[in-house]
């Protein structure tokens, strides 16, 4: 806990964590009553839309708006991000009083929310090594990977609250107002979080786009093996979303209130795994900790190959802790070995790469249970997480994370 209360107790960290809390926890509100509007509107039909909205367009808002992260001022980019977003909420309950709301307009915030939600998904991390000794940065992180897990639970919970209280409409006025308070705490924050360095620099020599990541990726053995073996590891993450509600719906009586007891227990778990990783001191062989985490956490999925609902909620609860502390330590080798340069494309890479790793994992979870494959999926699931970390462990045993930290991530300009 003290370790917690020293990284809190720095000011601009504080503020940058307090304002990231509101945020995350008023955009599980706002989805939510979106949800509940569209549902009373639309139906069934309408809440999949909406949920294509949410989730699509954050692929294609990576590739355009994460180099806008290296080559601006990062503060700005998240206070006009959020000024921009908090406007739009506030719009819906403006047309909502006007009696002028229509469908159209929610998918339309749902897409823009998509577009745009790379800003502070990628930038919030980008700016933790600014703010923070490197020392303090594994707890930095667990405590930006602890604001989104309570968020995920705490979030759709409040909003649903909130509903009863004060309607679906005021709830989206007081995620606007959170939107608008992270802009103003960003604002306060003393540190620079300009430009970073060499976004002055001309472009054709600096390396525009997404050309010096995808080199830094292939060079850097540590970055190379944490990006493919993460993103099988969200793959099986994606799978497992669909076989959790075939298990519930198929073999267990309970329906959808054992489904959502199941994605509570994995979201809890993940959350207690990523506090108790931030109270854990970085070691130097971090890679082969990431290794070992990955072997034991897909390999615990196994339990899930006989069906019984006490080995299932195990594999739940046991993966879930192990996969907290992966993305914690995972993102200080990140943030560590990549140059400040380049930190918002690397960190909209991961985060664009990790969101859409899901979608196709439930892709094939579908297809092989519509098949009657289930066996067959859960033990792809188990190979996909496990084998990636048996192969970062091996290769990674006596390496520290931190040599080498400092080379260019792109070759020199040349002499004229």
């Amino acid at each position: 806990m003290r370790t917690y209360l020293a990284v809190l107790g720095i000011r601009d960290f504080r503020l940058l964590w307090t304002g990231l809390v509101l945020n995350l926890l008023g955009d599980g509100a706002t989805f939510t009553a979106l949800a509940w509007i569209t549902v009373n509107r639309s139906g069934a039909a309408g809440l999949g839309v909406l949920g294509v909205c949410f989730t699509v367009p954050v692929l294609a808002g990576g590739p355009v708006l994460g180099p806008l992260l290296d080559r601006f001022s990062r503060r700005r980019l998240l206070v006009w991000d959020s000024v921009f977003r908090g406007i739009v909420v506030a719009a819906i309950p403006l047309f909502s009083a006007l009696h002028v709301l229509a469908m159209w307009q929610l998918y339309a915030f749902a897409t823009l929310y998509g577009l745009l939600k790379i800003i502070p998904l990628a930038g919030t991390p980008a700016v933790i090594p600014d703010l923070v000794p490197p020392e303090r940065l594994q707890t930095a992180m667990a405590l930006e990977s602890t604001a989104m897990g309570a968020a995920n639970i705490a979030g759709p919970a409040i909003g649903a609250a909130l509903i009863a209280l004060i309607g679906p409409p005021n709830v989206l006025l007081l995620d606007a107002a959170s939107y608008l308070i992270f802009a103003a705490l960003i604002t306060a924050i003393r540190a620079p979080l300009g430009r970073p360095e060499g976004a002055d620099a001309d472009p054709a020599r600096q390396g525009a786009g997404w050309s010096p990541v995808v080199r830094l990726l292939l060079h850097d053995r540590f970055l190379l093996f944490l990006t493919v073996g993460f993103a099988l590891f969200n793959i099986s993450t994606g799978a497992m979303l669909v076989a959790l509600p075939w298990l519930a719906k198929f073999q267990y009586s309970h329906g959808a209130t054992l489904l959502g007891l199941m994605l509570a227990l994995a979201a809890t778990a993940e959350l207690i795994g990523s506090i108790v990783s931030g109270m854990v001191k970085t070691s130097d062989r971090q890679m082969f900790r990431v290794g070992l985490l990955q072997i034991v956490a897909g390999g615990v999925l196994l339990l899930m190959v006989p069906r019984g609902l006490p080995w299932v909620l195990a594999a739940l609860m046991i993966s879930g802790v192990l996969s907290g502390p992966l993305v914690v330590m995972g993102g200080v080798i990140r943030l560590t070995r990549i140059p400040p340069g380049l930190r918002g494309r690397a960190m909209t890479l991961m985060r664009t790469t990790m969101s859409g790793a899901l979608p196709l994992g439930a892709a094939i979870g579908g297809f092989l249970l519509d098949g009657g494959g289930y066996t067959t999926l859960i033990v792809l699931v188990s190979l996909l997480a496990a084998l990636p970390g048996l192969l970062t462990a091996v290769s990674f045993r006596d390496s520290d994370f931190r040599v080498g930290v400092g080379s260019p991530a792109q070759p020199a300009p040349a002499t004229p």
